[in-house]
């Protein structure tokens, strides 16, 4: 089996943040669509990213906040194995971020290098 990860990403916008009762639910969407793929045993690792970073640049500059020149927002990812990059792809299904407008969720194959 290859290690696949799906990036999420959604446009940036103003929505307001959501109440805590939102919170939890979506932090259970989450959960549950996950553990769906734990349970099919093809969980790697998952991650959320922070809001806090900066961009280095080849010529040495260093610029304020991740991805500050675009209109997308990368949220996080899961690593997940699977035979296939269709079989990676069936299983972004019922991603939470899929439910958003304007989300998405980018399927690439990891490449392994011997060292």
């Amino acid at each position: 089996m290859k290690e696949f990860m799906m990036l999420f990403g959604t446009a940036q916008n103003d929505a307001p943040k959501p109440s805590p009762e939102e919170m939890q639910a979506m932090v259970q969407t989450w959960q549950d669509w996950i553990g769906g793929i734990a349970a099919q045993g093809k969980f790697v690792g998952t991650n959320a990213l922070g809001y806090q970073g900066k961009t280095v640049h080849a010529d040495g500059t260093i610029t304020d906040g991740p991805y500050a020149e675009i209109k997308e927002l990368v949220g996080g990812y899961i690593i997940v194995k699977a035979d296939t990059l269709e079989e990676a792809i069936g299983l972004s299904k019922g991603c939470p971020t899929l439910s958003i407008p304007g989300g998405k969720v980018e399927v690439r194959d990891v490449m392994v290098f011997d060292v």
